[in-house]
């Protein structure tokens, strides 16, 4: 779908490499531009290499030291050859290296350039913002904590989503492109990204002149209007949730459970009196699904029809049955030579599919062959790399 696309990606960790990902996913041709010797930050670090192997297959591997005048060059000469370049270094970083929006458009007019930050512009636009602070900063992890006790989300939420933005910008920015033919300069803010997640709770509390309890605070499904919506405890001490939102379910519900006595209760026929029983139903439920093993309630609400997800730990996902019946999983190996296997993006397409996962590429892995393509002599290539071309 993009083929023919090239996309240069001065890419770190998490926010860079998953926009990467996502369009080599989608068919560009991905270089990933590393600094010899170390490269992505992730790479060699043995507490990231679940974040390298996850967000860096697809890709081609050069690297490059741009602050050599030989690297500098090659870097100008690939990029020549590029439609877009992302990067999520530092604010200013890329200006520092006289890679500013001018500069860059001087050497590749009609450059689409996506930068990742902590900011957009304002007055904080050269501060420096990770993605766990984001949440802090953007009111999430106040939603995700118990009072006094903010709390991350269980992934990178906001570097992730932040990617995804900058992959519709790009999108957006190729098809301008396509019409008129000029570059373009664009930013997309992990603050930002982060106030944008709390949308529905920042619209709360413009209505409602109150700062929202936090999820953990709040009888979650009443919040939301329903009478049984929330998590439960098993027998045998695994965790099932429950949502119950309309009559045929609360009807598929009482009567997969023997519950004839609530059935018989007319006020509870209908959402509204099941709304203001939620206290009462809840413990009810409670009750019920303590004399279950996880395995039969979940059986059971699956056969009855009734919204139910069971809570799984990432382990747990390797053997779901769903995931495994559409053969979502490619085994990928690190650099380091660990292995795991690693989901496809969340999308199907009925014209066209989208191609397996592959292995993160080794540290500079395509140096050599990508210098030939910009038309590298083999001792061009050695003065550039600092070793003797094969």
């Amino acid at each position: 779908m993009l083929d023919g696309i090239r996309v240069l990606e001065l890419g770190h960790i998490v926010a860079g490499p998953t926009a990467g990902l996502v369009l080599a996913a989608l068919g560009a041709d991905v270089i990933k531009v590393e600094r010899p010797g170390s490269g992505d930050q992730a790479r060699f670090s043995r507490g990231n290499q679940g974040y390298f192997l996850a967000f860096n297959g697809g890709k081609r591997s050069i690297t490059l030291d741009l602050k050599d005048p030989r690297g500098r060059e090659a870097f100008e000469r690939l990029l020549r050859t590029a439609d877009v370049l992302i990067d999520n270094y530092g604010p200013g970083v890329l200006e520092r290296m006289g890679l500013g929006h001018e500069a860059l458009q001087r050497i590749k007019p009609g450059l689409l350039h996506c930068g990742i930050k902590g900011f957009l512009s304002g007055p904080y636009e050269n501060r420096n913002l990770l993605d766990e602070p984001a949440q802090m900063m953007g009111g999430l992890a106040y939603m995700t904590g118990p009072p006094g006790m903010p709390l991350r989300a269980g992934a990178s939420v906001v570097d992730m989503t932040g990617a995804l933005f900058s992959v519709i910008g790009v999108l957006a920015a190729l098809l301008k492109r396509d019409r008129d033919g000029a570059g373009n300069d664009l930013r997309v803010g992990l603050f930002e990204t982060a106030v944008f997640l709390v949308s529905q709770h920042i619209a709360k509390a413009g209505i409602s002149g109150e700062v929202p309890a936090p999820m953990t605070e709040r009888g979650v499904g009443q919040d939301l209007g329903w009478g049984i919506y929330r998590v439960f405890e098993t027998r045998d001490r695994r965790h099932v949730f429950i949502g119950v939102t309309s009559n045929v379910q609360w009807e598929a519900y009482c009567r997969e459970f023997g519950l004839d006595d609530l059935w018989g209760e007319e006020a509870l026929r209908d959402n509204a009196g099941r709304r203001a029983e939620f206290r009462r139903l809840t413990r009810r439920t409670e009750e019920l699904v303590r004399t279950l093993d996880f395995r039969d309630i979940v059986a059971r609400l699956e056969s009855a029809n009734i919204p139910h997800a069971p809570i799984n730990t990432p382990m747990d996902l390797f053997d779901h049955p769903h995931l495994k019946e559409r053969n979502h999983w490619t085994a990928l190996t690190a650099p380091d030579g660990t292995s795991s296997p690693l989901p496809a993006l969340p999308v199907d397409f009925q014209a066209a599919e989208l191609p397996r996962r592959t292995d993160p590429p080794l540290l500079g892995e395509h140096t050599v062959s990508l210098l030939r393509e910009l038309g590298y002599s083999d001792q061009e290539i050695s003065d550039i790399t600092g070793r003797q071309v094969e």
